[in-house]
């Protein structure tokens, strides 16, 4: 038996396990409320890495008539060469010359001289860390923007709420199906308060200390964190990395649109440093390697943009770091800097220098469709094929234009990411979105939890796989099929533990017959506190993906 940790939230250990098959055991699940339709789920093979490049003069204006051979292209340090390069200017593709053209190549776009470019916005909008009224303005300001999207341009809308993402809308060009997806989100509930009420509380407990406000000369610059900074560090940092892991399933459940892709990233409020924001004071450099920085935190973010070939235009929808949480529990401005503000705006600037999109701040976050639409007008389009080796590597990527004077900025890098890397993305993603139109419900039955100690409980659980949806081979005399088993659980608290893969392998004497349901019986040992759970089946060989959601409460005492 193995468990598996992740802070204060333990999950997930297998205890039994049998599997049966016959006509379905479990109760067959509500049907879904009509979702919108999407291209979640689908497997796109990345041959090709796309540099989107934007290139100005010292003036900061756009300079367009480049050609390949004004550019060189580095991939860790070695140069490579440009199989492919267009440049599009006004939203239209230019014609090359004839030495500049480029043989069609899988994965980049034909572009055809004079023919229209579209821009594909996929905009994420973070409700955990947002404050409504500052949210709203924002998606009130987008909706009145709707009106620039071009004939070629399409909006899909998907907000996070801690737990799963919802997707308002998929992909669409009309401006009042999509003014209708955000009138929706601005109804949606926010959870910054909750966040403000954190911070509340972390001050309030420094209050009662004493450690927040009259600190002695060794205190105030001592490079060590003491337990209650370490701990609410840590706090933040998990919050975030929930934050980003939704973001990342979002980019993954809409891989492959059509044209330009950008993704609009409503953050209300990321640290970059969680323990630079937890400390407050720039006199004190307090170096806590058990706390992960944004570099790491923030690592599958840029990672996935950047293979999938997405811009990251992150806009500043002010938070908890926006908002005094009360001026009698402050400390003492040491230089009157807004340290949480600037780490939270720093998450914005890392994550689009390093895709080579624009952080919108401050007044911006108003013009966030204007500045993305016209920042993605005009632009040179590279690409080259590495040689992948899917080993989960990363690799930097250096685009420079010679002519003396000029300036580009572009994506700076890429992840050879391995099959298996990538099938746990598309299933977590699949089960981070819930009841996606596209991947197949799996009725699912609790039994009655058990406690199992003082802190946890066991949980009997009865999986009911529709046969037809996986693949059964012969092996041995045998039919067997050989699947992944998936649990993500959320505790009350919000915690979420990372997401084990369990080989599951099914055997029986005959092929299953259309309409059977392969019963699967395992217990799962929990934390003795109410969880949502989503469990995914994914089946290698056809690529399917079955999930089922469900609810347990601990046992009565």
């Amino acid at each position: 038996m193995s468990k598996f940790h992740s802070g204060r939230l333990a999950v997930l250990a297998l205890l039994a396990l049998s599997m049966s098959i016959g006509p379905a055991a479990a109760q067959q699940p509500s049907a879904p409320s009509q979702a919108p339709q999407s291209v979640f789920g689908e497997q796109i093979e990345v041959r090709v890495v796309n540099v989107e490049a934007v290139v100005t003069d010292r003036q900061g204006n756009r300079v367009t008539g480049l050609k390949p051979g004004d550019f060189r292209l580095e991939v860790d340090g070695k140069a490579v060469p440009i199989e492919y390069f267009n440049e599009v200017r006004g939203g239209q593709a230019v014609a090359p010359g004839e030495e500049e053209k480029s043989s069609p190549v899988k994965g980049l776009p034909s572009l055809v001289a004079g023919s229209p470019v579209g821009t594909s916005y996929l905009v994420f909008i973070d409700n955990y860390f947002s404050l409504g009224p500052r949210r709203d303005q924002v998606l009130r300001s987008l909706k009145g923007q709707l009106s620039q999207l071009g004939p070629e341009d399409r909006m899909a809308i998907v907000t996070w709420d801690g737990g799963q993402v919802e997707m308002l809308t998929s992909w669409s060009n009309s401006a009042r199906q999509l003014g209708d997806a955000i009138e929706k989100a601005i109804g949606e509930r926010t959870y910054g308060i909750a966040r403000l009420a954190e911070l509340r509380t972390y001050q309030s407990t420094r209050r009662l200390t004493g450690s927040a406000f009259q600190p002695t000369p060794r205190q105030a610059f001592a490079r060590q964190a003491d337990i209650e900074e370490i701990d609410f560090a840590r706090q933040l940092v998990g919050q975030t990395e929930r934050a980003v892991a939704a973001a990342v399933s979002t980019l993954h459940g809409f891989a492959a649109p059509p044209g330009r892709k950008v993704m609009l990233l409503l953050s209300g409020g990321w640290p970059f440093s969680a323990m630079d924001y937890v400390i407050d004071n720039p006199n004190r450099p307090v170096i806590e390697r058990e706390v992960p920085r944004g570099e790491e935190v923030l690592e599958p973010l840029v990672d996935t943009a950047n293979r999938l070939g997405y811009t990251l235009y992150p806009v500043d929808v002010p938070g908890i770091e926006g908002t005094a949480a009360d001026a009698s529990l402050a400390a003492p401005a040491v230089t009157g800097l807004n340290i949480r503000e600037q780490e939270h705006e720093a998450t914005l600037l890392y994550v689009a220098e390093q895709t080579g999109g624009k952080a919108l701040l401050n007044s911006q976050n108003v013009q966030a469709l204007p500045v993305a639409e016209a920042d993605t007008r005009s632009y040179y389009w590279l690409g080259f094929t590495p040689s992948w080796q899917g080993n989960d590597k990363p690799h930097r990527v250096k685009l420079a234009v010679l002519p003396k004077g000029l300036s580009v900025r572009s994506r700076t890098g890429f992840l050879d990411l391995s099959r298996k890397a990538e099938n746990s993305l598309i299933v977590e993603s699949a089960m981070m979105f819930g009841n996606s139109p596209d991947v197949i419900a799996m009725p699912v039955k609790l039994g009655a939890p058990v406690a199992s100690g003082r802190r946890e409980m066991e949980v009997p659980v009865s999986l009911a796989i529709p046969a037809d949806a996986i693949t059964f081979v012969p092996v041995n005399g045998k039919q067997t099929a050989e699947l992944e088993l998936r649990v993500a659980a959320v505790d009350s608290g919000g915690n979420r533990a990372p997401v084990p893969v369990i080989p599951v392998t099914l055997t029986a004497a005959e092929p299953p017959k259309a309409g059977m349901m392969v019963r699967y019986d395992t217990r799962l040992k929990l934390r003795k506190l109410p969880h949502h759970l989503t469990l995914a089946i994914f089946d290698p060989l056809s690529g399917k993906i079955l999930t089922a959601q469900a609810d347990v409460a601990p046992p009565q005492k």
